[in-house]
């Protein structure tokens, strides 16, 4: 689910300003992850002016979506398992629960491989130049591709069916009944700058964490 779920937020939420007195590693990841447990402001419009860009969902999907990641962030919990000074350097690890929405976007794709007759509007939609394999793969980009690489492969099928409307909204509905939670271990860099700590860019490894959207 790499193109909805992921890539509207691969540049989201590297904050700026400083809403604490507390100059150290531990509290700048604080404060970071508790911008998305408090629904800062910024956090929503940065959020709604990606939305507002994506061309693959409706304006139905994309509040849906919005509340999902809403649920999300107000669900996250964490703790500091350690904190590493080295002269202007730091690091702060820490572990996240999140709702498990990667699971839940894995069995859809499985179900829209052995149920394709169900999603008769999907069908329709697709045309032979850009045709879906009997397992919901994009065979034509498989050709072009001429490549061994299963995550090659996995992107480029995943691509075209997170543009296919019904089918997103069959993945949307199922994030709304995820339950269960996931832990992942995340370690912030963070730089002392004119005596400030400033937390590193994230890696996109670190955001899918952050979003519930990880697999291992």
């Amino acid at each position: 689910m790499k193109k909805i779920f992921l890539v509207l937020l691969l540049s989201l939420f590297i904050f700026t300003g400083c809403g604490t007195n507390m100059n150290t590693p531990t509290a700048k990841v604080e404060e970071f992850l508790g911008k998305y447990q408090k629904m800062d402001d910024d956090v929503i419009d940065q959020l709604g002016d990606i939305l507002d860009e994506d061309s693959s969902m409706n304006d139905s999907q994309k509040k849906e979506y919005q509340a999902l990641l809403e649920k999300q962030y107000q669900n996250l919990s964490y703790k500091i398992k350690d904190e590493k000074i080295k002269d202007d350097t730091a690091t702060v690890d820490v572990e996240i629960e999140v709702y498990d929405y990667a699971t839940s976007i894995r069995k859809s794709r499985e179900y829209f491989q052995d149920h394709r007759d169900e999603f008769t509007k999907t069908k329709e939609t697709i045309n032979e130049e850009n045709p879906l394999d009997n397992d919901g793969n994009n065979t034509t980009d498989k050709e072009e591709n001429n490549t061994d690489s299963d995550e090659t492969n996995d992107s480029s099928d995943n691509g075209l069916l997170d543009t296919l409307s019904e089918f997103i909204d069959y993945k949307i509905k199922q994030l709304k009944n995820v339950t269960e939670k996931v832990k992942y271990e995340i370690t912030f860099n963070l730089t002392k700058e004119d005596g400030k700590w400033q937390i590193d860019d994230i890696s996109d490894m670190d955001i899918e964490k952050i979003h519930g959207l990880y697999e291992e």
